[in-house]
C-alpha cells in the first residue's frame, strides 16, 4: 500500500472552535490530523482546547489598539505589528509547508507583513474566503449597500461608518484597496477556496482571478444536527430564526413585520441570538408573537429548536454561504431564504423557498403555502442536508494539501 504524505500545516482565522468560520477551522484540524498531517492552528481572540496545538497572536490590548487604528485611521488589518513580528519568528520554528488561511481580517494581524513572509519564503498558500473582505477597500460584504467600486477601485466608501469593520472617523477605503492589491497578488502558489459558487464568480471579477478558485461547500455534523423528538408545549407552528448576531443585514426587522402579518394563533416566532437590548424591545412589543433568546446553552438546546420548527426563515440581505440553513434541514426543517449571496444555494424546491429579497409579503405566503406543498417533507430536507456532511465536503481540503508534496 503506498504510503500517504503528510505535510506540516498551518491554519490562521480570527478565533477557533466558535462561530462559523472558528467550527470549520477545528472540523478541519482534527481531520487533517486524523489524515496524519502534522497540523497547528493560529488565531487571535478566544482560546483553543489545551490538547490543541495552537499559537495565539496577540491579546486584549493589541486588539483594542488595532480597533482604534482603524476607528481613526480606517486601517482594518494594518495593526497588531509588534504581535504580528513576534507570531512570524514563532512561523520560522514550524517552516510549513502549507498556510491555510481563513478570516484574516478581525483585528489580530498585520496583513502586509503576513502575506511579505509567505512571499519571501515561498510558502504555498489555500486561502478559504467566508466573505468579502480581501477584494474590497473597506466592507465585508457590499450587496446590501449595492456598492459596485471593488470591481475598479474603492473610494468614498458608502458605509465605512456604519459596516464592518466600522471606520468611524475616516474613510481610507481607496489607500485599503491599492494596498490590498498590491499585498494579496502575486503570490507565486496561492489557491482560492469559496464555499458557494456566487462568492467564486466575485473572486473571477476582482483583483484576486489571477489565483484558481475551487467551490468546496460548506458542512455540518449530521450525527450533531439530526431530528429529535420536540421539547415543547407550545401547540403553534415555530417561525425560527438563527443568526450568531443579529445586525442590519441579517434581516431582524422581517420578524416584526412577520409578527404583524400571521395568525398569533397559529404561527409564534422564536429569535435566537439577540442582544440584550433586541429582546427586551420584541419581548416587550410583541408578548406572545414573539420570543427572543440571547443564546441557548447547549448545542443540543439548538438541535430542540430546530427540531420544534416548523419553518427555518433565514431573511439575510447579504451572506455567503449560511451554515444555519444547513443545519435546520439536517433537523429535518425546510428553509425559506431571500435571494441573496449563496444563501439559496444549499436548497432544492423539495426543501425548501426562495423568495425576493426584502419582500416580507412572499415571506408570509412561502410560510402559508408550505400548509400545502406535500413535497416538501422533513425526510427530503434530512436528504438534501446529507450531501453536506462536512466530514464527505472537507475531504477536499485534504485533496489540496496532498498536492503540497
Amino acid at each position: 500500500m503506498e504510503k500517504k504524505h503528510s505535510a506540516k500545516i498551518v491554519q490562521i482565522n480570527t478565533v477557533y472552535g466558535t462561530g462559523s468560520t472558528g467550527k470549520i477551522m477545528a472540523s478541519l484540524y482534527q481531520l487533517a490530523l486524523s489524515e496524519g498531517h502534522d497540523v497547528y492552528v493560529v488565531y487571535g481572540r478566544g482560546n483553543a482546547p489545551s490538547d490543541t496545538r495552537e499559537y495565539k497572536i496577540g491579546n486584549r490590548l493589541d486588539f483594542l489598539q488595532h480597533v482604534l487604528i482603524n476607528f481613526f485611521l480606517g486601517k482594518s488589518g494594518f495593526g497588531s505589528k509588534a504581535v504580528t513580528r513576534r507570531f512570524l519568528k514563532w512561523l520560522d520554528t514550524v517552516q510549513p509547508d502549507l498556510i491555510h488561511l481563513h478570516n484574516i481580517h478581525g483585528f489580530y494581524v498585520h496583513v502586509g507583513m503576513l502575506f511579505k513572509y509567505i512571499k519571501q519564503h515561498h510558502i504555498p498558500v489555500i486561502w478559504t474566503l467566508h466573505d468579502c473582505w480581501p477584494m474590497t477597500g473597506q466592507c465585508a460584504f457590499f450587496e446590501y449597500s449595492g456598492c459596485q467600486k471593488w470591481q475598479t477601485g474603492c473610494h468614498h466608501c458608502p458605509v465605512y461608518r456604519r459596516q464592518y469593520p466600522y471606520s468611524l472617523f475616516k474613510d481610507n477605503s481607496r489607500q485599503n484597496y491599492l494596498n490590498k492589491k498590491n499585498i494579496f497578488t502575486d503570490v507565486p502558489d496561492m489557491t482560492i477556496v469559496t464555499p458557494c459558487n456566487w462568492l467564486a464568480d466575485i473572486v473571477k471579477q476582482s483583483y484576486l482571478r489571477e489565483y484558481p478558485v475551487k467551490v468546496v461547500y460548506n458542512g455540518i455534523d449530521i450525527d450533531l444536527f439530526k431530528p429529535v423528538t420536540p421539547n415543547r408545549k407550545d401547540t403553534r407552528k415555530i417561525v425560527l430564526g438563527v443568526a450568531n448576531v443579529w445586525e442590519q443585514r441579517k434581516g431582524l426587522k422581517y420578524f416584526p413585520e412577520l409578527a404583524d402579518m400571521l395568525d398569533s394563533t397559529v404561527y409564534h416566532i422564536v429569535l435566537i441570538g439577540v442582544n440584550k437590548k433586541q429582546q427586551k424591545f420584541l419581548q416587550k412589543k410583541y408578548e406572545g408573537r414573539i420570543t427572543a433568546l440571547t443564546r441557548t446553552s447547549t448545542q443540543a438546546e439548538l438541535v430542540n429548536w430546530y427540531s420544534s420548527a416548523y419553518v427555518y426563515v433565514n431573511p439575510t440581505l447579504e451572506d455567503n454561504f449560511p451554515t444555519t440553513n444547513l443545519e435546520a434541514l439536517a433537523c429535518g426543517t425546510p428553509v425559506i431564504t431571500f435571494n441573496t449571496g449563496g444563501s439559496s444555494e444549499s436548497l432544492t424546491d423539495k426543501c425548501g423557498i426562495v423568495v425576493e429579497k426584502g419582500n416580507t409579503e412572499q415571506l408570509k405566503e412561502a410560510i402559508l403555502s408550505l400548509e400545502h406543498r406535500t413535497d416538501i417533507t422533513s425526510s427530503s430536507c434530512r436528504e438534501q442536508a446529507l450531501k453536506f456532511n462536512q466530514n464527505l465536503n472537507f475531504q477536499e481540503y485534504l485533496n489540496l494539501y496532498s498536492l503540497v508534496h
